[in-house]
């Protein structure tokens, strides 16, 4: 098992060493430049086509609403990578891993935009009649067969990671949580757990986005509002935190409290590569739960879908980190979930922990539900929709075992599959490049000259 351990220790430095975040940010940064800035210079219309995506389309044309399609991405994404793993970020690569963090979201933005064009524009109708999209469907239908190998690849990491990623690794912390938290047993807790998953996952997305649409925005709110309160409580420490923010990213931050020190690297390294666990740009998810909303252009979609990477690193997650930063124990010693939870309640005695871990336990169960659809499709891929029953029942029992077990292999398992499902993605993003700038600017093409004859 040892040996077993340290291969897998080999493996999971190689995927998240400095090449694959130099892979995913440099593919971010082409895309961003081959789209002429788009993706920041279009926020505004983000807004715009998110908030119309509340309507559900014509039903021909998807299962869901756009917006319904998005929360589901969210409810993927927004999990402990934006508590633990911002909180891990700054304890490892000092203040100046936000910095970095943010970098990571302004080019993922445009990644993210282009998997779910292309997602869209490259998806099918499976037997079910159901549209499907992601990665996957992208390759087989925009590479063609010579590349169905990597479209395989994709489906069988994302397959895998599904379960550890975005099962037990989730549903251990909220049993973890709840235990430290409220005293309550962690069978107790997954027993619960995976009745109420049983009860969303078996009715397929149609459930599983209106849950999402319901529960993600009020997670999102309630955590933003309480992280602005702590704010505001150490308002005149604000200034000095975003000093440290930006002085701390491009010179080494000395050690002071319980904190070690880190080099430059160190927070690029750390702020990087929490940045695309938490919004997973990169990763090809996106794609997977966006395919399945209503739309009559896959460059709407897109809008849509980049504005998920902005709510959760640009929004969320930093507000995670001003928190840590501004009350003073980012350099107390804590790290994880513990070091955010420090900070809230630093600001809000006996109130701020408790509120974190609720969101904490609401994050992590949106995530269960998030990836159980995105595991389903890349197995279904794989094998048909056939499997789609029975991937849905050990989904569910998974959900307890996460709970109850001792996960130190699952994770780092998972975290090196996690980070090999973006290999296909990446390449597949670089070769088709062209097809999303053409589709960009053919659609905006349209709408400005729209405008115009609309305005004269």
């Amino acid at each position: 098992m040892d040996a077993i351990n340290n291969l897998v220790n080999f493996l999971n430095g190689l995927v998240w060493g400095p090449p694959m975040l130099m892979l995913i940010l440099g593919t971010g940064g082409f895309l961003m430049i081959s789209l002429r800035l788009m993706p920041l210079m279009r926020i505004k219309q983000g807004v715009e086509s998110l908030w119309q995506g509340r309507i559900k389309g014509d039903p021909e044309t998807g299962l869901i609403s756009p917006f319904q399609a998005l929360m589901t991405c969210l409810a993927a994404t927004v999990g402990t990578g934006n508590i633990a793993g911002v909180a891990t970020a700054i304890f490892w690569g000092g203040p100046g891993a936000l910095f970095w963090m943010w970098c990571t979201a302004l080019v993922g933005m445009a990644t993210k935009y282009s998997e779910v064009v292309l997602a869209v524009h490259y998806r099918e109708r499976d037997t079910n009649g159901e549209h499907v999209g992601g990665p996957m469907y992208a390759i087989k239908n925009g590479l063609g067969p010579r590349w169905a190998w990597l479209a395989a690849l994709f489906a069988l990491f994302g397959g895998l990671a599904g379960f550890g990623i975005g099962n037990m690794v989730q549903a251990n912390s909220m049993a973890q949580a709840l235990e430290s938290s409220f005293a309550v047993d962690v069978r107790l807790t997954g027993f619960l757990t995976m009745i109420i998953v049983a009860a969303v996952i078996l009715g397929g997305i149609r459930r599983i986005g209106k849950v999402a649409a319901s529960l993600v925005p009020f997670m999102c709110v309630v955590y933003v509002l309480t992280a602005i309160v702590v704010l505001f409580i150490n308002l005149s420490a604000i200034p000095a935190a975003f000093s440290l923010i930006f002085t701390h990213a491009f010179t080494p931050a000395a050690a002071t409290g319980g904190f070690a020190g880190a080099a430059v690297m160190a927070a690029i390294r750390y702020g990087v590569a929490r940045g695309i666990f938490s919004n997973e740009a990169g990763l090809g998810t996106a794609g997977i739960a966006q395919a399945a909303g209503t739309s009559d252009n896959p460059v709407k979609s897109g809008l849509i879908g980049m504005m998920g990477t902005f709510i959760d690193t640009i929004i969320i997650c930093t507000m995670t980190g001003l928190a840590i930063i501004s009350s003073g124990v980012w350099s107390s010693g804590e790290s994880g979930a513990a070091l955010s939870i420090a900070a809230f309640e630093s600001a809000l005695p006996g109130i701020g922990g408790h509120v974190l871990t609720l969101s904490l336990i609401l994050f992590t169960f949106t995530t269960i539900l998030g990836w159980s659809y995105i595991g389903e499709r890349c197995w279904s891929y794989l094998f048909g929709v056939k499997t789609i029953l029975p991937f849905r029942i050990f989904w569910v029992i998974a959900v307890y075992w996460g709970a109850t077990a001792q996960l130190d292999f699952v994770w780092l398992l998972a975290d090196t599959l996690n980070g090999l499902m973006a290999v296909p993605n990446l390449i597949a993003l670089i070769i088709l490049s062209p097809v999303v700038v053409g589709l960009t600017r053919s659609y905006f093409a349209q709408r400005d000259s729209q405008e115009k004859a609309t305005d004269s």
